[in-house]
């Protein structure tokens, strides 16, 4: 029956098109943030940008993975693994474009980032280059470790939610099924019990005779 399917291989599925496609909105948010206006760029050093940015790919992963109806646990888990994996390739693909262009482009024809410079050989350039800063030590390195945490944490918190609401739901319709049956089944009668139960005769008085003659 319906209810009793866990879910758990569609999540995984449509758990890593999320994360793919999370990544690629990301690596792209982070290419072309130099088109953004300056003030909201700097203010609070960037991390509320960068925070937001994490939630958006934990809302993505969470909200494609529950469309599936889960309920198996094992996903709560794969899911922060999803949001957290995404926000790391999605940060080290952006950057990984935006340092191959550099590097590849002379210092008078710099400009904002374009859609010509998501090639491959600007990816393969900046590579390399990319994921040093998680390689630094945590004092250095602690806002992207700390975007990677907020995206799984949130990811796994509200897949959390829509695991116990799925599985609080078919806990009710399986009980509501089950008090539906006992009420449809028939009442027990021993095999020579009568359908109907005869009719009681009235109680006669001690002092009644049985048998009164009429006049």
């Amino acid at each position: 029956m319906s209810h009793k399917r866990s879910g758990l291989l569609p999540g995984l599925i449509v758990g890593v098109l999320s994360a793919l496609v999370s990544a690629a909105l990301l690596g792209a948010a982070v290419l072309f943030q130099t088109r953004l206006p300056a003030a909201v760029i700097a203010f609070g050093n960037g991390h509320p940008l960068s925070l937001a940015s994490s939630l958006v790919v934990a809302l993505i992963v969470a909200l494609a993975m529950g469309a599936v109806r889960p309920r198996s646990i094992l996903l709560i888990p794969v899911a922060a693994l999803y949001a957290g994996g995404a926000m790391a390739a999605g940060q080290i693909a952006g950057s990984s474009i935006m340092i191959g262009s550099t590097l590849r482009t002379p210092p008078a024809e710099r400009g904002p980032a374009d859609l010509s410079d998501i090639t491959l050989d600007n990816f393969s350039a900046g590579l390399p280059y990319a994921p040093a800063l998680y390689r630094d030590p945590l004092s250095v390195s602690w806002a992207a470790w700390l975007y990677i945490a907020v995206a799984a944490l949130a990811a796994l918190l509200l897949l959390t939610l829509r695991v116990a609401q799925v599985r609080r739901a078919q806990r009710a319709q399986a009980a509501e099924a089950e008090a539906e049956a006992e009420s449809s089944e028939p009442e027990y009668r021993a095999p020579f019990e009568p359908a109907q139960a005869p009719t009681p005769k009235p109680t006669t008085d001690l002092f009644t005779p049985r048998n009164q003659t009429k006049d």
